[in-house]
Parts: structure tokens; C-alpha cells; sequence
């Protein structure tokens, strides 16, 4: 029997938005169906496979029947590896009972908002800021707070912006640095400024390790409660194993784990197994996958501005340049699917990541340099018959 009832949502999901990212590489996958080859730039997806020994590591666990259940927490031998990881890089404390391994980041962005946010509550985020951000805060009924910042000064928080945007309803900052979608790093003065305000911290950490001039900071750093995410799928090229982290004060850890109990029970056994090794262990293919980054890194950024693309500030870190396009146009999503259709390049359009990312467009650079340079000229072919004159 089908029910004669209208559908409806509830009214905060109606306010999520679309992953215009997903939609543009949808669109490029049927192209591929149809025979055409497709450029991707616009996916944050390492490309490289997953370091030999991690690999090793999970097949070894599968093997010895590591195919259960895990405390809810996760293993323990994984989180004293992270707090080690912490220890080493950052110099700072942090307890292995602080931390709670998620499926990726994604589930633990959910869990920590979910322990801050009533109906109504406040999170100050970036604009243009990673996509996805303003729908978790959205999901949990709250509000985000955009905070714009500009291209000159490489698209980061000025904490004067952010004090201007607080109220008694904010409940945290969140932080993502290196950044998608712009590859920046908050310089540490930022860093140590925005402490000062004495507002909950979220640093979303993911990108930590994939710098290539200067170095990043963890928030841990200048503040112990702030909450870090952090996980596998960006530098051990692990997306696919959906694993990650969130280290969390200390009073916040029962109430996220009994949300991890109720709607996830626990990460993966066999890819918890894999990250101990993936921390533990050297990976000589990590070194020569950063100078990879590094040396596409650097041609993207040289052919794009010889194109016409703005590049205020180069970006230092991730794997990610988010370029000025008012040149060629103020609709990026248009843009977007312009360039698809016609150069047969994917790029993720710069409205994707907020309003004020309106006229830009994020170019990846997680493929290999061959792609990036056929990717070059065929955009640079197809922008020139679009505009002959120059």
C-alpha cells in the first residue's frame, strides 16, 4: 500500500546545501562514460597509493582476524601512537584517553559539534571556507558565522574580523590550516591573536604535514582544550580507509564517546591496525610524495598566472590553489561546467566554498604533473579561442 502523504523534510535539512564539487566530478564521470577524457583538478584526493608497509599492516590484520568490534574509543596502541605523534611534532602533552578515532574527519567534525551546539548556537567559520563546514553546523541547528577574508592576505582570519562576529551565542572558531580551499597556512602571530580571545578552539588539522615552506602549527600549541581533527587520508594517502581523530578536552570525551557508541560503535579494526604503522613506522614514499606536491605545486601557480589567474599570495600547504578568475568570469559554477564541457578540465568552482568565493576557482593538484600540464594546455588552448584578442 503507498501512503497518500506529501514529502517533506525536516526544516534545517532544506537549508543543507549540494557538495558542487560532487556535482561537477558526477558530471565529469559521464563524460569519461561517453568516451571523452577528463582532466581532474578538482578533487582533494591524493593520488598516489597508500604507503607499502601501512598496507602490509592491514592485510596482516585482516589475516590474524582483526575483523571485529574495537573499544569504542579505538585501540589503544593507535591513540598512545597519536599522542606520540603530538608529543614529538607539536611538544605537547595529550593522553591517549583525550582521543577518540572516528571514521575520518568527517564523523568526528559531527561528534564535536554535537557536544557544543544547541538549536540556535553560533560557529564562526571562514568564508570562503571548506564546503561542507556551514552543513554540519546547519544539520545540528545551528548557525554559522562567516567571518570574510581576502585574498591579499592569502585568505585568512584577521583576528579583529573575528571579534566583530562574536556574540554570546558563539560556541567556537573553527580553524583550517593548511586550508581547503585555498592551500594557506595561519601564520602563528594569527594564531596566538585568535587565542587571546578566549573562545573554544576547533582545529580541523587534516592537512598537517603536506607544507612546503614555513611550517604549520597545531592549536594544541597555545591552547589545551582546543578540539583537533586530524586523520590518515591527506598525508599517508589513506582517503579510502576512513580513518581519523579527534582530540578533545578532557571533560568533552565521555559525552563524544557515547555518541561515537550510538551511531558508529567504533572505527574500522583492520585500518586502526594500519594507522599505529602508518605513525610508528617511516614511510620513505612520504618524502618523495611531498616533493611531488611540491613540484606540481609550483608549474600550477607558474601557468596559471601566465593564463590570467590571480594569485595574490602563493599557497604553501595541502594540495590546492584557489585562483582569481573575474578575469573570465563572475560565475564560477557556470565557469565551471564551461570549462568541463569544452577543455574537458575538471576544477571545483569557487562558490562551492562561500559567497565570497564567488569569481575564484580551486584547482587541485593531487594528480600527477603529466595530467596537470596536458590539464594547462588544453585550458590555455580553450581560453584563447574564447577570447582571441587576449
Amino acid at each position: 500500500m503507498i501512503l497518500d502523504r506529501p514529502f517533506h523534510l525536516p526544516d534545517h535539512l532544506k537549508e543543507v546545501t549540494s557538495f558542487l564539487v560532487m556535482d561537477v566530478m558526477e558530471r565529469a564521470n559521464e563524460l569519461e562514460r561517453e568516451g571523452h577524457k577528463i582532466i581532474h583538478l578538482e578533487i582533494g584526493e591524493p593520488d598516489f597509493p597508500t604507503p607499502r608497509k601501512i598496507v602490509e599492516s592491514g592485510k596482516k590484520a585482516l589475516s590474524e582476524g582483526k575483523t571485529h568490534y574495537t573499544h569504542s574509543l579505538g585501540i589503544y596502541p593507535l591513540r598512545e601512537a597519536i599522542a606520540d605523534w603530538y608529543r614529538k611534532k607539536y611538544h605537547v602533552t595529550v593522553y591517549p584517553d583525550q582521543i577518540i578515532v572516528t571514521m575520518g574527519t568527517s564523523p568526528g567534525l559531527l561528534l564535536i559539534l554535537s557536544v557544543l551546539l544547541n538549536p540556535g548556537d553560533e560557529i564562526i567559520l571562514t568564508n570562503p571556507g571548506y564546503a561542507c563546514y556551514a552543513n554540519f553546523i546547519r544539520y545540528l541547528k545551528g548557525i554559522p558565522v562567516f567571518v570574510d577574508v581576502a585574498e591579499e592576505n592569502g585568505f585568512q582570519y584577521r583576528t579583529a574580523d573575528i571579534q566583530q562576529k562574536l556574540s554570546e551565542r558563539t560556541r567556537a572558531i573553527l580553524i583550517n590550516s593548511p586550508s581547503n580551499p585555498t592551500g594557506h597556512v595561519l601564520p602563528s602571530e594569527e594564531m596566538v591573536e585568535i587565542s587571546r580571545l578566549y573562545v573554544p578552539i576547533i582545529s580541523d588539522e587534516i592537512y598537517h604535514g603536506l607544507v612546503y615552506e614555513g611550517q604549520e602549527h597545531s592549536f594544541l600549541e597555545l591552547s589545551p582544550d582546543a578540539f583537533v581533527l586530524n586523520g590518515f587520508s591527506k598525508l599517508f594517502a589513506m582517503t579510502g580507509w576512513r580513518l581519523g581523530y579527534v582530540i578533545a578536552p578532557e571533560e568533552y570525551v565521555r559525552p563524544i564517546q557515547k555518541l561515537q557508541q550510538n551511531f558508529f560503535i567504533s572505527a574500522n579494526a583492520a585500518a586502526q591496525a594500519a594507522g599505529v604503522t602508518a605513525l610508528t613506522e617511516p614511510h620513505a614514499e612520504l618524502e618523495e610524495m611531498k616533493q611531488k606536491y611540491n613540484e606540481r605545486r609550483k608549474y600550477l601557480i607558474k601557468r596559471l598566472r601566465a593564463m590570467g589567474f590571480g594569485i595574490a599570495v602563493e599557497p604553501t600547504g595541502a594540495f590546492y590553489v584557489f585562483a582569481n578568475a573575474k578575469t573570465f568570469t563572475n560565475e564560477s559554477l557556470k565557469f565551471s561546467y564551461e570549462l568541463l564541457e569544452n577543455a574537458h578540465v575538471a576544477v571545483a568552482p569557487g562558490i562551492d566554498f562561500g559567497s565570497n568565493g564567488e569569481g575564484y576557482m580551486r584547482f587541485s593538484y593531487a594528480n600527477s604533473l603529466e595530467a596537470i600540464e596536458e590539464g594547462m594546455d588544453r585550458l590555455e588552448n580553450y581560453l584563447q579561442q574564447r577570447n582571441p584578442n587576449g
